[in-house]
């Protein structure tokens, strides 16, 4: 395992795509892992998974937006894994369209799994990890942070995780533990297959266009997100809060 210690990583958004991704790379790393979606039936084929490789995994249901299910979840699985010492914030939804047809409901959803949510198991999951000295949090931005047609919601949401993650980094510094975010680019994902029917392409001709502007000319995966995420929540980064790292095949302006 790529730790030194054993510990508890609770994963938002974990029933599919980076999330599963990231809780099964957890798991392998040596980590229990909660695996929180929305129902907890959605989440047992990532527990499943986990467990056929020989890991620790619990399902849980959670809308990630509602406080007393956050608390409720959160004291689940302090309970029956042990005190969350990583939190990985990656519960996300689309609601994509151009400003003027934006409704309030698509403009609140976005903000209030991906701000609120983050923000909810943030604050429920720090009280462990003050009490045990040690804490990694991790953010799931976006490359649409910096800016992308059709997601005003998305990107306010993803740039505004990454001044969440600089101000937890400073606020819980001193209680030994880190918050960083990780910002993906163009990863291969049933969100990214929804933005392709959005604008009308076939998902495998999108990933072909995609690919011929990124740098390394491929399409990211699951994995790679999860890889960034497992450097994050090990004790190897102690050193290093307060960071977006951009994981996009190159660089972004």
């Amino acid at each position: 395992m790529s730790t030194t210690e054993q510990r508890v990583a609770l994963v938002t958004g974990a029933a599919r795509g980076i999330g599963a991704a990231t809780a099964e790379r957890l798991a392998a790393d040596g980590h229990r892992v909660a695996v929180l979606d929305l129902t907890e039936e959605a989440g047992q084929p990532t527990v499943a998974a986990i467990e056929a490789a020989g890991g620790s995994a619990l399902a849980i249901g959670c809308d990630v937006s509602d406080t007393d299910a956050v608390s409720a979840a959160v004291a689940q699985v302090a309970e029956r894994l042990g005190p969350p010492g990583i939190l990985v914030n990656n519960a996300g939804v689309l609601r994509d369209n151009l400003l003027f047809k934006m409704s309030e409901a698509d403009w609140d959803t976005v903000m209030n799994v991906h701000l609120r949510g983050a923000f909810l198991m943030s604050r429920a999951c720090q009280q462990h990890m003050v009490e045990a000295g040690f804490g990694r949090i991790v953010n799931l931005s976006s490359s649409s942070a910096l800016g992308n047609r059709g997601q005003a919601n998305y990107a306010a949401a993803k740039a505004g995780l990454q001044g969440f993650t600089k101000t937890l980094a400073i606020e819980l510094g001193k209680f030994g533990i880190t918050a960083n975010a990780v910002a993906p680019g163009f990863v291969a994902t049933e969100m990214t297959a929804q933005t392709a029917q959005r604008v009308g392409m076939a998902f495998d001709d999108f990933q072909r266009a995609a690919a011929e502007q990124i740098p390394v000319r491929r399409v990211g995966q699951p994995a790679d997100i999860a890889n960034a995420v497992a450097f994050f929540a090990s004790e190897a980064a102690g050193y290093v809060s307060g960071q977006v790292l951009y994981v996009a095949g190159g660089p972004l302006d």
